[in-house]
């Protein structure tokens, strides 16, 4: 039950924190240049609003990182009102060129629509596990985003700040999901979360926002490298103390676009990480070294869009970097997943669906013996349809079905179905 406790207490961290709407808006909705021209100043954004129908497991056995949703007190079939993957989003930014260099700083701004504080703001009452969603709630803004940039098209970039991380971050960028709900998640609950899941943890790990240091090289006819160090992140399942870690951790991406003609184009991109985790417990010390790799490759033609997905970890966990990374004492356990997608356009419609899987082996048999509740597997299949109602007003629908199995044959099963609409400026 301690490791189950621990996954529900992560569970709520990541579901609060997921945001992503930057990359998918449009790089200046509005701009405003300084009497002198010097400088550019820049505002976008989203907000988006969803009715969502969760149908969950009505005897749920506890899975530790299961991601079915679960029945609650008052029965299987639990109705939110609630913002999809996304956050609402405002991201500001400004810009200039000196000596031939383009510097930028930018900033996000991320608030929700669901209940965070379960008392009056006058009280600043703390908000308790559950039960958040009462009267005098309210909401949360989360700061994920602050970074700045320096370089040019001959040198290359400079990014230094806290921004999207390199591993996974394609699969989730290109995600149909992501102006959507995908997986509920979180948000099936009497006090639902501030994001849904999408298809983080049934497919892909989630690619965070990490405080970092990177060079990304010019762009040579597609062709583009980046390589940096991040803030290394603390592991969540571990036993004992963590210790200071003597390295950052390093993360690197390759990607390539390739135009084949006739309106067909081929992305492929790679990307990896590596991090070392240290921890003591009393006179014992122990340590691992995480390391993942991925592969992502998107064909576009015409109206029609598909892509696929595979990583491989050993040490860095599932569902978030780092999160049951180990049997608790650092024997590693061994990730990986998938993820295939396809949509096509008809017109101002669009429709899709996509398949995920990912899986968490047991460190060793007795990993297994230890803690049978650890997820094995957790699966999904996606439709969804999203109606471009005007240049910036999406109108949207999907069903999700999901499976969440565990090492020791026991599994959960759970669906959602979401209506909403999406504005982006």
């Amino acid at each position: 039950m301690k490791n189950t406790h621990t996954t529900q207490q992560f569970f709520r961290l990541l579901v609060a924190g997921v945001c992503f709407a930057v990359v998918t808006l449009p790089a200046a909705a509005v701009e405003f240049k300084t009497p002198d021209g010097n400088w550019t100043f820049s505002i976008s954004g989203n907000v988006n609003v969803h009715y969502i129908y969760s149908d969950c497991e009505s005897s749920p056995v506890p899975i530790a990182q299961g991601l079915a949703c679960t029945g609650t007190p008052s029965g299987n079939n639990v109705s939110n009102v609630s913002n999809g993957l996304l956050p609402a989003a405002f991201s500001f930014g400004v810009t200039t060129t000196q000596n031939g260099i383009d510097i930028g700083a930018h900033l996000g701004l991320y608030p929700g629509i669901a209940a965070n504080d379960g008392g009056s703001p006058n009280l600043q009452q703390t908000a308790t596990a559950v039960g958040t969603n009462t009267a005098l709630a309210t909401t949360g803004l989360d700061v994920r985003q602050v970074y700045m940039t320096f370089g040019n098209k001959e040198m290359g970039t400079f990014t230094l700040g806290r921004n999207i991380g390199l591993f996974g971050a394609d699969v989730i960028l290109n995600d149909m999901t992501l102006p959507g709900v995908g997986v509920a998640g979180g948000s099936s609950g009497a006090a639902p979360a501030n994001t849904t899941l999408g298809s983080i943890g049934l497919g892909y790990i989630y690619t965070d926002w990490l405080a970092q240091i990177d060079y990304t090289t010019p762009d040579i006819s597609g062709f583009s490298f980046t390589v940096g160090i991040f803030d290394p992140l603390n592991s969540i399942g571990d036993t004992g103390t963590t210790a200071g870690k003597k390295a950052p951790g390093i993360h690197a991406k390759v990607s390539d676009t390739v135009d084949l003609g006739g309106g067909n184009k081929l992305y492929v991109s790679v990307a990896a990480l590596e991090q070392k985790q240290d921890h003591f417990t009393g006179t014992t010390t122990y340590d691992y070294d995480g390391t993942g790799i991925d592969v992502f490759a998107k064909w576009t033609w015409t109206a029609l869009e598909a892509f696929g997905y595979y990583y491989h970890g050993d040490g860095i966990g599932t569902t978030g970097l780092f999160v049951l990374s180990s049997d608790g004492l650092g024997n590693k356990r061994s990730s990986s997943g998938y993820m295939a997608q396809a949509t096509y356009k008809f017109g101002d419609l669009k429709i899709g669906a996509n398949y995920g899987v990912s899986k968490l082996d047991c460190a060793s048999a007795a990993d297994c013996a230890a803690v049978p509740t650890l997820v094995e597997k957790n699966r999904k299949v996606t439709v969804g349809g999203y109606y471009s109602l005007t240049k910036n007003l999406t109108l949207l629908a999907e069903v999700s079905d999901v499976h969440a199995d565990a090492h020791n044959g026991t599994s959960n099963h759970s669906k959602n179905g979401n209506i909403g609409a999406f504005v982006s400026f």
